[in-house]
């Protein structure tokens, strides 16, 4: 077995250049990636705060939290589950190796939709799995349908939700997501269902795969509608039949999460009023997004139900979105992420905008783009041959 080729994350690199222009003195509006620029709720950082004067912490999962995340499902979606079965993790990303080493081995196939987060697909690579990318266009509103996974022959082992997703924001509604897991069901395949946006939602509440099937293993995290991205603090909920599995790869893969980030994550579940008003802020940047974008030759975008995020097609500007991008970001200070980090087939034509910052800031990133895309437009096209020095 041979080690596998791990294609980067390309938005990392626009960020690293962004962050080097700031340097430099250039005004960087950052769009590249789904980082509220909120912080931490105001009474989880004075819990922290008194934690850290009081409490010298060490090696530690809170039960408190993990019975305060149960009450949470059973609050926001009448699902029944216990505290034994929620795990600490430190962010998303090792809840989701947790649920891929818990329930698959390397060779198990596990389909997931393309556009998705880059970091489904890398994953699944790197631990020797087989991601099965099931292509999701504008027809099926960037979503996963019952139709294509029963279409999926042999059928895979799992199956990777997510709703909101990354990088479109669209929501699986109610009867969709139901007909997903009855074909799961059937066909043996296991869910894990990355639910981090859940909370972040402008058209109908995102359901939890929960509701539906007791089997699924569920991720999410702090980072996006609590806002504290920066204290690695996140969870996954795992059935009854996998704990074990899954707890002796949390003992010895990652160790729990910081105790300090647990006393705050504790005390953000009060912080309710702050965290909806969030909402009202990425809602505002969503509405000013989605009249400017069209103004300046973006018509064909995937409709933004959750999440803080716009997919757009470019296709009738350049055939090389990670060259557009960084054209863009050189040019007028706006870091985005290019489209082939979500889609290595058709991601060259696309480009993710994350509103998660401050209304100002996408005030300032709309004028900038205005001119930026008119002159663009004006041509036949734009595209930088690969090698190419940019700049």
């Amino acid at each position: 077995m041979t080690i596998p080729e791990i294609a980067p994350f390309h938005a990392i690199a626009i960020s690293a250049l962004a962050h080097e222009l700031a340097a430099e003195g250039q005004d960087i509006i950052h769009m590249e990636f789904g980082q509220p620029s909120t912080g931490a709720p105001v009474k989880a950082i004075e819990r922290a705060q008194h934690v850290l004067a009081t409490d010298p912490m060490g090696y530690w999962e809170s039960h408190a939290l993990k019975e305060r995340i149960a009450r949470h499902y059973m609050e926001t979606y009448r699902v029944s589950i216990t505290a034994d079965q929620v795990i600490l993790t430190c962010g998303a990303s090792p809840a989701l190796v947790l649920a891929l080493t818990s329930c698959f081995v390397p060779g198990d196939h596990v389909a997931l939709a393309r556009p998705g987060y880059v970091a489904y697909r890398n994953t699944l690579r790197a631990l020797h799995m087989m991601p099965v990318e099931i292509p999701c266009g504008k027809d099926e509103r960037f979503q996963l349908t019952a139709d294509a996974i029963s279409a999926l022959m042999p059928a895979p082992q799992g199956l990777i939700i997510a709703s909101p997703a990354n990088p479109t924001g669209t929501i699986l509604a109610d009867a969709d997501l139901r007909a997903i897991v009855s074909v799961c069901r059937e066909r043996g395949i296991r869910i894990v269902s990355d639910e981090i946006y859940h909370g972040l939602s402008y058209t109908e509440p995102a359901h939890s795969v929960l509701e539906y099937d007791d089997t699924a293993l569920i991720i999410n995290s702090f980072s996006k509608y609590f806002s504290m991205a920066p204290w690695r603090l996140g969870w996954l909920i795992v059935p009854p039949d996998l704990m074990d599995a899954a707890r002796a790869r949390m003992g010895n893969l990652f160790l729990p999460p910081a105790a300090l980030s647990q006393h705050a994550g504790l005390a953000a579940f009060d912080c309710r009023p702050e965290l909806e008003s969030h909402i009202g802020t990425y809602r505002r940047n969503r509405d000013l997004l989605l009249q400017a974008l069209p103004e300046m030759g973006l018509n064909n975008i995937a409709p933004p139900d959750g999440a803080f995020y716009i997919y757009a097609d470019i296709g009738h500007l350049t055939d090389d979105s990670l060259a557009f991008c960084e054209k863009l970001l050189r040019d007028t200070g706006v870091a985005t992420a290019p489209g082939i980090d979500f889609d290595p087939v058709n991601g060259n034509h696309f480009m993710r905008f994350s509103f998660a910052v401050s209304t100002d800031r996408v005030t300032s990133a709309i004028a900038r783009m205005r001119p930026w895309f008119a002159a663009r437009t004006t041509e036949s096209s734009f595209s930088i041959p690969s090698g190419t020095k940019k700049g």
